[in-house]
């Protein structure tokens, strides 16, 4: 599964993915707000700074004004990914960006029904957003699994990307549900390396090695 991480924090970016872990960036309007730099200048220094997919979101809501900006994003950088919403105007654009050959994420998405219209338009990601269902007593996981049943059963190429990650427990059980891609904050992404066996193990190693006296170098 590829791990991408929802932020326009150009600094936590910079550090997380020079672990050579980090596959994509997801941002969106109000993460790009937080920086108070220029989107365009955040923009184009992120798609430097990881090698896979940047989606950056358009903020039109009607169809030609959505694939006009569409447009304009993706001249920032190779690597852009268009993210537009799931709505019959971000269908519509989703279908002449796609056809442009331009990659096209698909987000806020929290029906089964919403995924297929969105790989039908098609969409090269689509992003449901499996906090939020949770948060409203429903089961986002739960969508996963469905996405991913309907996608294998017609062949559609869209890559799930589970979003509104909540915790490290939500990557592991998106990965096990069978998502394409999870996207999350970087304090999660850096979360996800934590155990307190390990560290216990890794002290005790330590300390042993310490008292034999001995040297590697």
């Amino acid at each position: 599964m590829k791990l991408f991480l929802d932020s326009a924090d150009t600094k936590e970016i910079a550090s997380l993915a020079a672990t050579g872990l980090v596959d994509g960036v997801t941002t969106n309007p109000s993460l790009a707000a937080k920086t108070g730099k220029p989107l365009f200048e955040a923009l184009r220094t992120i798609c430097d700074l990881v090698p896979g997919s940047v989606s950056a979101e358009v903020t039109a809501l009607e169809t030609e004004s959505m694939i006009a900006e569409g447009r304009k994003l993706a001249k920032i950088a190779a690597n852009i990914t268009v993210k537009v919403p799931l709505t019959w105007d971000g269908l519509k654009a989703c279908r002449v960006l796609s056809s442009e050959g331009l990659k096209v994420n698909v987000t806020l998405c929290f029906s089964p029904n919403q995924a297929l219209l969105a790989a039908k338009a098609g969409a090269s990601f689509i992003s449901p957003f499996i906090g939020r269902l949770d948060d409203c007593g429903n089961d986002g996981m739960g969508l996963i699994r469905e996405i991913r049943l309907i996608y294998d059963n017609y062949g559609f190429p869209t890559e799930i990307l589970a979003a509104s990650i909540r915790h490290p427990t939500h990557v592991r059980d998106a990965a096990m549900a069978g998502a394409d891609v999870a996207t999350m904050p970087p304090a999660i992404f850096r979360q996800l390396i934590s155990h307190p066996l390990t560290d216990k193990g890794l002290a005790a190693f330590l300390e042993d090695w310490k008292k034999s006296g001995q040297t590697i170098l």
